[in-house]
């Protein structure tokens, strides 16, 4: 059996550069990037995959602003000395044995969400998602593991409920309803996510709380009432796509440990 190890490529790289008090330069960008090429061969030494999908944002609008043109707004743009130096970091994980996957009007997560289901499947074997990115610890519901690079450990089913207080299947339910922040996803005013978890578990899934729940004279059911729009586009927003055409075969994706 193989094992496919996808990698949130932005991820590492963007947390290596920003674990630096430094202003934004071409050095600090050189320096971060030779930290993460460091990550990203300890990550193919410390899992030996038969297979790697590298993804990277391509970058620009994705149908996630089409659908709502205030997704992630409020989020700074990436370091102009960070994004510049990317095409010459990309050039060295080729040089590593990986196929760099970057494709227009979709997220790094939906080329990883297609790439594992479609992996697990066809039944060929265990897959590992290299990331912190909470929408990727979904994929764990259908058999994928998660495995936090920075903190050296895996993440499963328990760990995803004694941290989000509910299982991987009700992952996207959960921040449709409490929303992101950082991605500017909206969810449902003053819903956070111990309310959040305490609405699914006891009514089972996003459309029984509001079966159950949303028909309660109480200000939570008021607002989810209120907001239902709102909720429903937040969940396709948190949610997937898992059908990208991702232009590669298994065997551009193998990778010889040697």
């Amino acid at each position: 059996m193989g094992k496919l190890l996808a990698i949130d490529g932005l991820n590492i790289v963007r947390r290596v550069y920003e674990a630096s008090p430094e202003p934004d330069s071409a050095e600090k960008a050189d320096i971060a990037l030779r930290h993460a090429l460091s990550s990203f061969r300890k990550l193919l030494a410390t899992h030996a995959p038969s297979h790697v999908l590298a993804a990277f944002d391509f970058g620009g609008l994705t149908w996630r602003h089409a659908l709502y043109p205030r997704y992630r707004e409020q989020r700074a743009p990436m370091p102009s000395f960070l994004r510049d130096a990317l095409p010459g970091f990309h050039a060295k994980l080729a040089g590593e044995g990986l196929h760099v996957l970057m494709l227009p009007g979709v997220e790094a997560d939906d080329v990883i969400g297609t790439g594992v289901l479609r992996w697990l499947a066809e039944g060929r074997g265990d897959a590992i998602v290299a990331s912190t990115d909470k929408d990727l610890h979904g994929l764990i519901a259908q058999g994928a593991l998660v495995w936090d690079h920075f903190k050296g450990e895996w993440h499963d089913d328990a760990w995803v409920r004694k941290k989000f207080g509910v299982a991987p299947e009700l992952l996207v339910d959960l921040l449709a309803l409490m929303g992101d922040v950082t991605d500017g996803v909206p969810g449902v005013s003053k819903v956070g996510m111990k309310t959040a978890a305490k609405l699914l578990n006891a009514y089972g899934n996003l459309d029984a709380v509001m079966a159950g729940a949303g028909i309660l004279k109480t200000p939570v059911g008021e607002r989810l009432r209120a907001e239902r729009d709102v909720l429903y586009l937040s969940r396709q927003l948190v949610q997937l796509k898992t059908d990208v055409r991702l232009g590669v075969t298994w065997n551009m994706l193998a990778f010889d440990t040697f």
